[in-house]
């Protein structure tokens, strides 16, 4: 799932080399941190959230062939 997130994140930013993404396990859970250039972090996110929701569609879609819920969560450093 790091890799997947990785790779969708990159496609979009302005600076790829900026996108960290940590993937932590959980009991019943995958958590995978995304963390992105402040400049870009509009871009991941989208309007509204369209481009966020999206992103975790795509990965619970991916998440469903292993029987595990992913939940994404992206990081705003301050």
């Amino acid at each position: 799932m790091k890799q997947l997130v990785q790779y969708l994140a990159q496609s979009i930013v302005n600076e790829p080399d900026a996108v960290e993404v940590t993937e932590t396990q959980e009991d019943d859970a995958s958590v995978v941190e995304l963390k992105v250039a402040r400049e870009d972090l509009g871009r991941v996110i989208g309007r509204q959230g369209r481009t966020a929701k999206s992103l975790r569609t795509i990965l619970n879609a991916a998440a469903a062939k292993t029987d595990r819920k992913v939940v994404l969560e992206i990081v705003d450093e301050e």
